[in-house]
């Protein structure tokens, strides 16, 4: 797997979704949603990305946002992961 195109792959779809309200994740996270799609990178590899929605402390707090990429070889036991954190607007609680 080329780590380099798998990173620009999967912070490009993480984005999709770190930037969305934070009103927009809630239900989301509240329905474990999980976001399953295959990509193909320039270099013509296919990557599988998965993005799921948590909670990242307690219920109500700051949402984490995980995702992973992997190749389908050995990468799919080990794959690539990053995540982000989405905090609720000041004073809100979901």
């Amino acid at each position: 797997m080329d780590k380099t195109e798998a990173r620009a792959i999967l912070d490009e779809h993480l984005a999709r979704f770190s930037r969305r309200a934070f009103s927009e994740l809630v239900p989301l996270v509240e329905a474990r949603h999980v976001e399953t799609f295959e990509v193909v990178g320039s270099s013509g590899t296919r990557y599988q990305v998965e993005i799921e929605f948590i909670w990242d402390d307690q219920p109500g707090g700051v949402i984490r946002i995980l995702a992973d990429i992997d190749d389908g070889g050995i990468r799919a036991f080990f794959p690539l992961g990053r995540s982000e954190l989405v905090s609720p607007p000041e004073g809100i609680r979901a």
